[in-house]
């Protein structure tokens, strides 16, 4: 059901409302109000399953292997229930770690705020009045690179900057960041605490841009302190945004590559009313990967998917993308412009992120790790090939030029090093079978996970034929077994003696396919009334059990199987179409085979 809380605010801005949330109530005069929804549609708690939350909360021990999983099992099914607001933040830590991440670092938080402030001093400020000395840091920078302030730290007051330009930009709409209001003097200080704080701890990673709008909302959550070690355990945990933010913003773009890959092969024909467009993921992935989905206009579904991102990590941040673009599929198929598409994919439509839509479209939508590790490999060999086609490119433009360097303007040499060029070229190139590849790549992951054996190499006319079972039955009979099985290949030599001669004997395919048909069934029906242990016991099944319906349907399925085996036995060999089926039905399979497991 359908709900807004509101409260007044207080301080200079009495008028202004606030939703349960924090969130400024919009007027028709902002535009940057009108852009979040207040109507919201999470469920209402249950009292008792709020208990048995706390209850279970309480017993956490995130040093135990045994007690972590039973955890994630045990909260997963909160999460899908929904987490009540005022318990979330004890969720977040359990599942985060913090405590044990904290106790285990050497890391001083508050000795660390001590040094911030001295440049701070140095430079006139403080971070209670950062974001209104914007002006004089840009000032000072340029003092700085024109040489007449080198004695001040150049990276620190880079770093000012770029924190203090972002905190106008994070959430200008909720009340610990809008205004001049001493709450959010406060919140803006707490932000920039924490956002400098971490760059001092990973000056690896520094500061990224995306950085402050996941720090802001870890403070509407956590405190001070411990919003510092939640954003430490998201960012250089492998599990979750550690591969998103870097400072060269590599790892992102190489993450849109793998989103792009995994839409390719989900979605074909959305994919491809994409391309046809103009767009392309990066134009929007970057904003929904390095913001965490803040975006989105309704904040109970925010709030629902970071839930799920801190129980399952990068996995739920792929699941949830997938899950906006199923639900805007429509929408753009429909659109011929590509600026129609991209406005809404940076700004989803309030009835698509609502609660009581994505939420459930999102349980429904299912991403395997494996599936992202297999896009992965894709992405890298499509890398790894263009460098190779850049090599080979350079070699031999180095060979060209050397050879006109020293006269020698002969046409067979260039000849040759066209060819050889043009055969390098091949394993990057773009008329490359996709499925091919992809086959490849998932067989060596699953090879190397352990839930997958190659087979042994057959035959191709093997593995098309029918299997014939043999029941335990037998074991009993064994020489008559023995026997039967030696006549049986006695008619199969037989067979294929006759088979021989037909193709020989005939030119015509269709009338050779004929005679051979006509000979199986000959050869079957007789192999059927002969009086050996199948037989026997395959009459007597037929007469107990079902009487002629199963005789029938025995004989009708050994037809089928004997028709089948004809016609891939005369089916024409390499041809492009049946070797993409095989692929593509080899692909499925595995896949198959990879989700059971």
């Amino acid at each position: 059901m359908s709900r807004r809380a509101s409260s007044s605010s207080s301080g200079r801005s009495s008028s202004v409302g606030f939703d349960e949330f924090g969130f400024a109530l919009s007027k028709k005069r902002d535009r940057k109000l009108r852009h979040r929804c207040h109507d919201y549609s999470y469920p209402q708690p249950n009292p008792v399953k709020v208990k048995e939350l706390c209850e279970f909360l309480s017993y956490w021990n995130g040093a135990s292997f045994i007690c972590r999983n039973q955890f994630n099992f045990q909260i997963e099914r909160f999460i899908r229930i929904g987490i009540p607001p005022a318990i979330r933040g004890r969720v977040w830590k359990c599942l985060l770690n913090i405590d044990s991440i904290r106790a285990a670092s050497s890391f001083d938080y508050e000795a660390c705020q001590a040094e911030i402030r001295k440049p701070l001093v140095d430079l006139g400020v403080s971070e209670y009045s950062i974001v209104l000395t914007i002006d004089s840091l840009v000032d000072t920078e340029n003092e700085i690179s024109s040489g007449q302030a080198s004695d001040l730290l150049s990276a620190d007051l880079t770093l000012f900057k770029q924190i203090a330009l972002d905190l106008r930009r994070s959430f200008p709409t909720h009340r610990t960041l809008m205004g001049d209001r001493p709450e959010a003097i406060e919140g803006q200080a707490k932000l920039f605490r924490v956002l400098t704080a971490f760059a001092r701890y990973n000056p690896q990673i520094g500061y990224v841009q995306g950085m402050s709008y996941i720090a802001a909302v870890l403070l509407m959550i956590l405190s001070e302190e411990e919003a510092f070690w939640a954003l430490v355990a998201l960012l250089e945990k492998p599990k979750y945004l550690s591969e998103l933010f870097d400072a060269t913003l590599t790892k992102i773009q190489h993450q849109a590559l793998i989103f792009h890959h995994l839409l390719k092969h989900r979605k074909p024909l959305l994919f491809q009313h994409l391309e046809t467009l103009g767009v392309s993921s990066v134009h929007f992935i970057m904003q929904w990967f390095l913001t965490l989905f803040t975006s989105l206009p309704c904040w109970d579904s925010v709030l629902a998917i970071w839930d799920l991102i801190m129980l399952h990590g990068l996995q739920a941040v792929f699941r949830t993308g997938l899950t906006i673009i199923l639900l805007l599929e429509s929408r753009i198929m429909n659109m011929s412009e590509e600026a129609a598409v991209l406005p809404v994919l940076l700004r989803v439509p309030v009835d698509v992120s609502q609660h009581r839509v994505l939420i459930p479209a999102l349980w429904n939508t299912d991403v395997q790790e494996w599936e992202i590790n297999c896009m992965n490999r894709l992405v890298l060999e499509e890398a790894i090939g263009g460098q190779d086609e850049e090599k080979v490119n350079k070699e031999s433009t180095k060979d060209c030029t050397s050879s006109l360097s020293h006269g020698q303007q002969d046409e067979k040499p260039s000849q040759e090093v066209g060819r050889s060029t043009s055969k390098k070229a091949v394993p990057g190139s773009s008329t490359k079978n996709v499925f091919t590849r992809l086959l490849k790549v998932a067989q060596h992951y699953l090879l190397e996970s352990g839930k997958y054996s190659v087979p042994a190499k057959r035959s191709p006319a093997l593995v098309r034929l029918p299997k014939t079972r043999i029941s335990t039955s037998f074991t009993q009979a064994q020489g008559r077994t023995r026997r039967s099985s030696s006549r049986r290949s006695q008619n199969s030599t037989l067979g294929e003696v006759k088979k021989e001669q037909l193709f020989s004997q005939d030119s015509d395919a269709g009338a050779a396919e004929d005679r051979w048909e006509s000979l199986i069934s000959s050869s079957s029906s007789a192999w059927r009334v002969r009086s050996g242990p199948v037989g026997k016991v395959a009459r007597r099944r037929s007469r107990g059990q079902s009487g002629r319906g199963g005789s029938l349907l025995l004989k009708n399925r050994s037809s089928r199987s004997q028709q089948t085996a004809a016609q891939t036995f005369m089916r024409p060999e390499n041809t492009k179409n049946d070797e993409c089926q095989e692929t593509q039905s080899s692909i499925f399979t595995l896949w198959d085979h990879a989700e059971k497991q």
